[in-house]
């Protein structure tokens, strides 16, 4: 019998891959194979027959592979080597996995002619090899951001079963992986296709992923787009209208019923790949003080940059006649200028104390520079936020755009674990983050003498919580940047940690519970019971 000498979850190197794990990784580098020798305009006798099964073949292959690494272990915490694999411990196939991501987003963002992409003729190279697929959904030749949707989608779908198999014990994670699933497969990649299709020479509607709402489609509001929309009839002007109550309506309620995790962890594209492919460097999230510090003044700094952005291209493009237009430049800079006046003042009297003090600080100063440049531009007249529309569109479509959220925020996967757009980067977490850490009802609930301090929730959280911390003291976790993922909650051994929707009031106050001060406790409890 072979002896343990260690409990420790990180002791042994992982189990060396059987038989038929060999068999199909070699299938998927086959496939891959086909891929990059289309790459090179490889003359492929039957297109639409190779490509379909490069990509079946690839698929397959993450998903067999997957089943027989998890077939024949329980249900239930697993660590699988994530402490002593080169690829998940920042060695050497981690670095080089990153280097051949973020070179991959590179060519994608800024030389797609390298893929074949061709404006003025047919599209050759693996661009080409696409346009079979591409033409039977839309009915248009591929583009480069049509091969990263496929690949994006195989890789939620593929990678998303292997998850589903690794966390079968838990019911929630299977719920939101599904839900992943679907709304990137339908919602960012079919239906868009679909629309394209009903364009015709009197009518268009733009490129529209439905799911996908401002800040993070921070285009949305372009001069082009507001064309598109309006003259593609009453379609058009319904999907403009959605696109507005999502900002202002939809996406407040939702999150303040279920946290921001509705979105982050149920329906985002972002974070649906961060969760399955993303899912084996977890772990490489940063848990230091000087990484939240850092995180929360980086994203809500791009926050601001976006507000700023979309306001100066709206602005650059409305008229200042006002007996033509009832919004037009002034009267919009204005609106803005007492929205935002008013959401500050608001959080400022009921939320105050929710806000540490570098956060009040931060809020006053962000809130003087934007309503200052608004100031600047209409007393003096100058350009808007002192640069141009079109300057401040540049700036961020490349540095947060095409930088961040491409080929640092899943380049760096297995570098800095597979949130790092999510928790530097995006606007649109840093939006619901806020409403989620002012006004959910969201939370995650902690029973502290339970906890053992295993620290696997700490270990596995990738947004860089320090959930044990919160666990030992038996509080509730009520965190900006918290997706709600529920993996903290999955890998805790005692069931420490609870996902929880509802209301302040008669929740049982846990500090003092553990040193016996809640004198109400009692009678909390016969009232519970009366209901």
């Amino acid at each position: 019998m072979e002896t343990k000498t260690s409990m420790s979850l990180s002791a042994n190197p992982p189990a060396s891959v059987n038989l038929l794990q060999k068999i199909w990784a070699f299938t998927g580098v086959c496939a891959l194979g086909i891929l990059f020798l289309a790459v090179f305009n490889f003359e492929f006798p039957n297109r639409p027959l190779w490509l379909g099964a490069s990509l079946v073949l690839l698929t397959l292959s993450i998903v067999l592979f997957s089943y027989e690494e998890y077939k024949g272990l329980p249900g239930g915490i697993k660590n699988n080597g994530v402490w002593t694999s080169a690829l998940t411990n920042r060695g050497l196939w981690g670095w080089l996995l990153g280097i051949a991501i973020t070179f991959f987003y590179v060519i994608l963002y800024f030389y797609p002619q390298f893929l074949g992409l061709n404006a003025e003729g047919d599209n050759t190279g693996v661009v080409g090899f696409f346009d079979p697929l591409s033409k039977t959904l839309s009915g248009n030749p591929a583009s480069q951001w049509f091969v990263y949707g496929t690949l994006y989608t195989i890789a939620i779908l593929a990678f998303g079963i292997k998850f589903l198999w690794k966390y079968r014990h838990n019911r929630y994670e299977k719920i939101r992986t599904l839900s992943v699933m679907f709304f990137q497969t339908a919602f960012a990649f079919l239906i868009p296709e679909f629309m394209a299709r009903l364009n015709t020479d009197n009518f268009s509607l733009p490129y529209y992923d439905l799911k996908n709402i401002w800040p993070l489609n921070y285009y949305n509001f372009e001069q082009y787009r507001i064309d598109q929309f309006l003259n593609a009839g009453n379609i058009g002007l319904a999907l403009l209208i959605f696109g507005i109550i999502s900002i202002f309506i939809i996406t407040p309620i939702l999150t303040y019923y279920y946290g921001k995790r509705w979105y982050c962890s149920w329906v985002c594209g972002c974070g649906g790949l961060a969760e399955t492919a993303g899912d084996p460097f977890r772990h490489l999230s940063d848990k230091s003080l000087f990484a939240w510090k850092v995180e929360r003044w980086v994203v809500h700094s791009v926050l601001v940059f976006v507000v700023l952005m979309t306001t100066a291209v709206v602005h650059s493009y409305l008229g200042y006649d006002a007996q033509k237009y009832w919004l037009n430049k002034d009267v919009f800079l204005i609106a803005v200028a007492v929205f935002l006046g008013v959401i500050f003042a608001l959080i400022w009297k009921f939320k105050k104390e929710e806000l540490q003090k570098d956060a009040q600080y931060g809020a006053i100063g962000y809130l003087a520079i934007v309503l200052g440049l608004i100031a600047i531009h209409y007393l003096s007249g100058s350009n808007v936020f002192l640069f141009q529309a079109e300057t401040l569109r540049s700036w961020y479509a490349f540095l947060i755009g095409a930088i961040f959220s491409g080929v640092i925020g899943t380049g760096f996967y297995p570098i800095f674990g597979n949130r790092v757009w999510c928790r530097f980067g995006c606007p649109m977490a840093a939006i619901l983050g806020l409403q989620q850490r002012l006004f959910s009802r969201f939370r995650i609930t902690t029973n502290g003498g339970q906890c053992i301090s295993c620290g696997n929730c700490s270990t596995y959280c990738e947004m860089g919580i320090d959930v044990r911390a919160y666990a030992q003291k038996g509080q509730n976790i009520v965190r900006a940047s918290c997706v709600g993922c529920g993996i903290c909650s999955a890998v805790c051994p005692r069931g420490v940690l609870k996902l929880e929707n509802g209301p302040l009031e008669g929740r049982i106050n846990s500090d003092d519970v553990l040193t016996g001060n809640d004198l109400d406790l009692l009678d909390l409890i016969k009232e519970q019971r009366k209901h």
